[in-house]
């Protein structure tokens, strides 16, 4: 028999007073999402995704809305890696995020792992809409089993979907797709080369290309950097595991965040 389904939806507009300090002007939550608000002591917003259905399976549906007014800084993150666990047959998970961020503005997009359990089946899509002058900080990790219980995925359905728009025209697609046996699939050299992590990064901000060779420099032989557009700097990483994912990708955001990525990505 199915289990039954979670669903939750949250919903954040954030806009900066006449002092530069953003503040929450709409905050709309149900469901098993939560957000949470740590104190930073900055003029921005910090906010914490909160699944507390305790992961994703098959017939789940959860969805995520942020709007950043002009001249907002938000960032948005998650409480700790999700996990897409065993779906009941014909069943998929359905994960929906659409973030705005106006003129001036920026958003920090920065989730933690997402972490694929065998037989999991999820569909994922995340639409990210700029007005022309606004910033961005985007990056998606994804784990393809935990290493360190030598998890294989030999039955997954995975769908990942990623666009970004700017001024109403497309800046950045990006796309997944696993179905069936997906260790053998990664383990292709042409695809992953037995990685067991990957992630990818776009910064759009008109001091990419700034960062361009020191991230180069930061990053392992499995990584690569580069300019999409004179502002869009794009980073692919792949790893044997999480943790060595994580051990290359914190300095990146460490950068590209001035030193202010969430404590929730340090523990």
């Amino acid at each position: 028999m199915a289990q039954p389904r979670a669903q939750g939806a949250a919903s954040l507009c954030v806009a900066a007073d006449d002092a530069g300090v953003t503040r929450i002007r709409d905050l709309r939550q149900s469901g098993s999402m939560k957000l949470a608000f740590p104190q930073t002591h900055r003029k921005d917003i910090e906010a914490i995704l909160v699944n507390t259905a305790g992961g994703i399976t098959g017939g789940d549906r959860f969805s995520i809305a942020a709007d950043v007014q002009p001249d907002a800084t938000l960032t948005l993150t998650t409480q700790a890696a999700e996990r897409a666990y065993k779906a009941q047959p014909g069943e998929t998970g359905q994960v929906t995020t659409t973030l705005t961020v106006a003129a001036n503005a920026r958003l920090n997009w920065l989730p933690q792992e997402l972490i694929l359990f065998d037989r999991c089946a999820l569909a994922r899509g995340l639409e990210v809409s700029l007005a022309t002058g606004a910033r961005l900080l985007m990056v998606e990790p994804v784990v393809f089993g935990r290493a360190a219980m030598n998890e294989q995925l030999r039955d997954v359905m995975f769908q990942d979907r990623i666009r970004i728009w700017r001024a109403g025209l497309p800046l950045y697609a990006d796309g997944m797709s696993l179905q069936g046996d997906a260790a053998a699939r990664l383990a292709r050299g042409a695809i992953a080369d037995g990685a067991g992590a990957m992630a990818s990064l776009v910064y759009v901000a008109p001091d990419a290309s700034s960062h361009l060779a020191a991230i180069r420099a930061l990053l392992p032989t499995t990584a690569g950097a580069s300019m999409l557009a004179s502002d869009v700097l794009v980073l692919r990483q792949l790893a044997p595991d999480s943790l060595e994912l994580r051990r290359a990708l914190i300095p990146v955001l460490d950068r590209l965040t001035q030193n202010t990525l969430p404590t929730s990505w340090r523990l």
